[in-house]
């Protein structure tokens, strides 16, 4: 073989992140795009349904969810309820004929810091899945990491075996909980913490310096030290840059858009973080469980993790909230 074909074999940055061993999810709810990149697991939220349901190759779905809508509600709002539960169920069945892994689906950011409603979203949810022939294996639920989240996530994966993904998560203590109530995956939100730090300092930052990647680094540092098993998933990425820096996290969840940007470069992406290597890193063990108090206060102290965590519920909610709006008009019609 010629220097010039070898040149030509050589991974492009995207099966490079891949042989890291970090697992590459897609985050978003287009089909097509997920195809294109051959993830392992896909991601979903009310921004990316909402998105997606407002495009005309999606209108199927919607015809489909919001008949079942019609015929198991009585009230016209709870006829909405019903097809939007079943909307996000039909986008990550179509999302599961793709990918091999797992579809996370979000719970209803406005139940946030209701654990009981959440705890009974989410089994309709995984109810609504069996009833279509997917086991619960196949499926994550996606809350948010307040407490009241942690604790519905906990006590729906030591009573139910469902697993859970913790989103809109920003700072150490919420890391920290979750790992204690054995969640099986945290999505660290990196390209919003350097968001506000930004904004905040108004410094710039490199990939190494980058306030996200330096929280993802510590939650999976002090995971793999205390043999937490709880995946870290960094999410919510502005640059390439960020998603290198990371290369050898358990699993990034990404964009169409920067995908594309790592399938079509060649530059190398040499493994960052190591499980092994995290052992001998100097990281205090804390604890959160049954403190709330404790948990609260800590959460107080993080400024950006405060803000961050309460912006990304009102602007998750105020996305359900027009795309219910979209489906009740569909259901009236």
């Amino acid at each position: 073989m010629s220097h010039v074909d070898k040149k030509q074999k050589k991974s492009n940055s995207l099966e490079q992140l891949k042989a890291s061993g970090t697992v590459v999810v897609s985050d978003t709810g287009d089909f097509e795009s997920i195809a294109k990149y051959t993830p392992q697991d896909a991601t979903t939220n009310p921004s990316l349904i909402l998105a997606a349901a407002q495009k005309k190759a999606y209108a199927k779905l919607i015809d489909s969810a919001v008949a079942y809508g019609k015929k198991h509600g009585k009230t016209v709002e709870e006829k909405t309820e019903q097809a939007v539960d079943m909307l996000l169920v039909e986008f990550g069945k179509a999302i599961l004929e793709i990918v091999p892994g797992r579809v996370s689906t979000e719970v209803d950011a406005r139940l946030s810091f209701d654990k009981d409603a959440t705890v009974a979203k989410a089994l309709h949810i995984i109810k609504l899945y069996e009833d279509a022939g997917i086991s619960k294996e196949r499926i994550l639920i996606k809350i948010a990491s307040t407490w009241e989240g942690i604790q519905a996530a906990k006590e729906l994966e030591e009573k139910h075996g469902i697993h859970v993904n913790l989103t809109l998560l920003f700072s150490f203590c919420q890391a920290v909980a979750a790992a204690e109530s054995k969640v099986t995956l945290i999505s660290p939100f990196v390209g919003r913490i350097l968001d506000w730090y930004k904004a905040s300092t108004g410094e710039t930052y490199s990939a190494e310096t980058d306030p996200g990647v330096q929280s993802v680094k510590k939650i999976f540092n002090y995971y793999k030290k205390y043999g937490y098993n709880t995946i870290v998933m960094g999410a919510s990425f502005r640059n390439v840059g960020e998603i290198k820096a990371l290369a050898g996290v358990d699993f990034l969840t990404i964009s169409p858009g920067l995908l594309d940007q790592l399938m079509n470069s060649q530059d190398s992406v040499p493994q960052v973080l190591d499980a092994s290597a995290a052992k001998d890193e100097d990281i205090e063990k804390v604890t959160f469980i049954n403190d709330e108090p404790a948990f609260r206060f800590e959460l107080n102290e993080d400024a950006m993790a405060t803000e961050k965590l309460s912006e990304g519920i009102r602007k998750f909610s105020a996305d359900i909230v027009t795309l219910f709006d979209l489906i009740e008009e569909k259901v009236k019609a």
